[in-house]
Parts: C-alpha cells; sequence; structure tokens
C-alpha cells in the first residue's frame, strides 16, 4: 500500500511527555510497541530502562533481552500481579535512578496512572504504559497505538529489507492535534526515528485494514 495519505502533516511530538501510553494495535504487534515505547526514552546518554510485568503477562508476550538492546540498559522487574506491577513501577519513577520505567500492566485505574505521573515528575523520569487494549479513562498525556509497517528499500541489494519502520497514531494527547506518522530505525543509533522524507496528505487511523500490502 501507499502509506502517504495516511501521514499527518503535524510535526512529530519527539520529546516525550511525563507519562504515556503505547498500545499495540494486535497481540502480534507488541514487539513493534516495546520498539517504539524504547523510543520515547530521553535521548541524552545512556537509557536506564525499568520494565515491570507481571509473570503472566511475560509468558504470554516473551521476555526482552536485555543484551539484544544496543545502548540500553534493561531492568526487569517480574511481579505476581498487576497491582505490584503498578507499585514497582511507581516506585521506580520516583527514586530518579531510571531513565524510563515502562509497565506491561493492562488494568489500572485513573487514580493509579494519576500516581504513576506525579512519581514520573517527582523522579524527572518518563513513563509508559505498555498494553494491548486501549481507551478508559488515564492521566497518560499521550496514547499511542503502533503497528509495523514494510519495512524501507535497501539501496545496495534491492532483495534485501531495509531499515525497520513502524506506524505510529497519536489518538489522544493533551497539547497536540491526533495524527499519524511514519517511523523507522537508524543505522547508527537504533532508534526510531521520524521518516520525514515521505510527504504526508493529512491524518489517517491505523487499522489492520490499513497493514495490508
Amino acid at each position: 500500500m501507499d502509506p502517504s495519505p495516511l501521514l499527518s502533516n503535524a510535526p512529530y511530538p519527539a520529546d516525550p511527555a511525563v507519562l504515556e501510553e503505547v498500545c499495540a494495535v494486535g497481540p502480534g504487534d507488541l514487539a513493534t510497541a516495546f520498539a517504539f515505547a524504547l523510543s520515547r526514552a530521553p535521548e541524552a546518554g545512556r537509557p536506564v530502562v525499568f520494565l515491570a510485568a507481571p509473570r503472566a503477562w511475560l509468558a504470554e508476550h516473551g521476555r526482552p533481552y536485555g543484551r539484544g538492546l544496543p545502548g540500553v540498559e534493561l531492568i526487569l522487574a517480574a511481579t505476581s500481579t498487576g497491582v505490584e506491577g503498578l507499585w514497582a513501577m511507581e516506585q521506580a519513577l520516583r527514586s530518579g535512578a531510571v531513565t524510563m520505567a515502562l509497565g506491561g500492566i493492562e488494568e489500572a485505574s485513573l487514580a493509579q496512572t494519576r500516581r504513576l505521573g506525579f512519581a514520573a515528575h517527582e523522579g524527572g523520569s518518563v513513563g509508559v504504559m505498555l498494553r494491548l487494549r486501549g481507551g478508559g479513562l488515564s492521566a497518560a498525556r499521550r496514547r499511542w497505538r503502533i503497528a509495523p509497517a514494510a519495512s524501507a528499500a535497501e539501496p545496495a541489494d534491492v532483495r534485501a529489507p531495509g531499515a525497520g519502520r513502524v506506524w505510529a497514531e497519536l489518538v489522544r494527547s493533551r497539547s497536540e492535534r491526533p495524527g499519524v506518522w511514519m517511523l523507522e530505525q537508524a543505522d547508527e543509533t537504533h532508534r526510531l526515528r521520524l521518516a520525514d522524507r515521505l510527504a504526508g496528505d493529512g491524518p489517517g487511523t491505523i487499522g489492520r485494514t490499513n497493514l495490508a500490502a
């Protein structure tokens, strides 16, 4: 498919908010959502990322391999329940010892997400809720929907895949208009960056029907 009609003309909000939600479009897209969540960490220095998730969540979706994440120091906290995961995430954010705290926790009340936002502000960190289901009340300042996109072309070998690409749809924000952007992985930093050489004709939405080639 030609992605350009879906892309937004608005600037991509690259700087993270104090608390964001990153939602995978489908169960098979969670690894892509995780990669996007990592890209929300501030770029200065080597980020220390704390991931709290119930053991059942990790058993279903898999555990990230820290050594396979170049330039990232990963701390994994496997908890018994989602409530324990929220507590661990809150303490990590408040400590100021981590750059970012991720929570693989599907259920959280408005009051619980407010506590995460306060803790992130207090500790000078970034909090990201990583989930499959969006919706519901949340104190997150941005809510994203994430899905994989076809990789870029490889100039040196047309048979080889190029840079990995991701659809990022901002569905809710307190400070920006909703929009859709295509991001691609940078060879130098392995982070996702805006594929800004693609022209945009206006906002669209990400859905299963949009992902077919």
